[in-house]
């Protein structure tokens, strides 16, 4: 299987499935001498982990991370570092049926198409907990990015129809909330919806934001390596994501020139502007300020409810899909957002500072 590997310098290589022995990556490029060690690393999985709210699968996980090489007395070497978390509640015999269908919503059709034979286990290589290595190397990505002031951080924007107001939000509140959202009344009533779907034996979708922080200006590569383009391939590459959009996104297709623009200012602390439509980037580079975007989740695709499928002999059944199922992505997907922008933003850093020659001959001159 090709595509397990993400980025140019600092580059991570994901591998492990659902119901395997466990799930890891190896992170190539981090520079030496980075302080690191797991209990920096573990409140980021324990965001992600499974089974901490009733919005999330009752599948019980500790998802303790163990780094295996690439660190010596606390600090990176230069060399690969090697995370792994073991996985220890699989409980395989409640996939046994599906191998026979196709489940609504789920790469088993696709995967069987690709491959000739496919893991049904919890989605084998296509289950969520693959993005337990994206955490893992997020965290990393995060680490390296606070040294130097950027600050990456992602919520839940909505859930179905339940929106938050910005006017209540505060940063505090994401962390108070089980669903990761800024406004609390809005995640109250996001709860009871989750409640009223749940009962339904149905599932939701909704959006996670993303807002990066101190990112300078000029980030990112002309033409196919945009900040932008880069940000999108990132986060598309998360199971279940549908859509993302940066600044105003599809709002703009609605806009006049006049209004989508954002004009420029200066004072005594440098150059701004008036509104950020763009989301922080122009011409696919970082313009100074914050870097919005959002990603869109479709609902989780294992459901109770009746459905329509067939079968891989290409018989006509209804199923209704048993196992341990979360009824909402987006609240454990927030943090895979947010690791997947701070290691784009991270790579695209590294790849900035070949590109002067003033700052060139200024690392290197002696």
């Amino acid at each position: 299987m090709a595509g397990s590997s993400y980025g140019t310098i600092f580059r991570v290589s994901t591998w492990g499935e659902s119901h395997g022995k466990g799930v890891g990556v190896v992170i190539d490029g981090c520079p030496a001498g980075l302080y690191l060690n797991e209990s920096m690393i573990q409140p980021y999985m324990n965001r992600r982990k499974p089974g901490t709210t009733k919005y999330s699968t009752p599948r019980k996980e500790d998802d303790e991370i163990e780094i295996l090489s690439g660190v010596f007395e606390g600090r990176t070497t230069g060399t690969p570092i090697s995370l792994m978390v073991h996985n220890k509640t699989q409980r395989s015999q409640d996939y046994s049926e599906i191998a026979s269908y196709y489940r609504p919503g789920h790469a088993d059709y696709t995967f069987n198409q690709k491959y000739g034979f496919r893991d049904y286990r919890g989605g084998g290589r296509s289950s969520g907990r693959e993005t337990i290595a994206r955490v893992a190397g997020g965290a990393v990505a995060s680490l390296i990015l606070k040294t130097i002031g950027i600050e990456v951080s992602a919520y839940t924007k909505a859930i179905g129809p339940i929106e938050i107001d910005y006017n209540k939000c505060s940063k505090e509140n994401i962390f108070k909330s089980p669903l990761y959202m800024p406004d609390l009344d809005a995640s109250s009533k996001a709860e009871d919806y989750l409640m009223e779907t749940m009962q339904k034996q149905d599932s939701a979708g909704g959006i996670a934001e993303c807002i990066i922080s101190g990112v300078p200006a000029g980030i990112g590569e002309t033409v196919f390596e945009k900040l932008d383009a880069n940000l999108a391939k990132g986060i598309m590459s998360i199971g279940s994501v549908k859509g993302v959009e940066i600044g105003a996104g599809f709002n703009a297709a609605t806009m006049l020139g006049s209004q989508d623009n954002d004009n420029f200012y200066t004072n005594e602390s440098g150059i701004h502007k008036f509104s950020n439509n763009a989301g922080g980037i122009l011409g696919g580079l970082s313009d100074g300020s914050e870097i919005i975007l959002r990603a869109a989740f479709k609902p989780t695709p294992s459901i109770s409810a009746t459905q329509q499928t067939i079968t891989t002999n290409g018989e006509n059944i209804n199923v209704s899909i048993k196992g341990r199922h979360d009824p909402i992505i987006v609240p454990r997907g927030v943090v895979v957002v947010e690791s997947m922008a701070a290691m784009t933003v991270l790579d695209l850093l590294f790849l900035n500072m070949s590109a002067r020659m003033d700052k060139f001959t200024e690392f290197y001159k002696k």
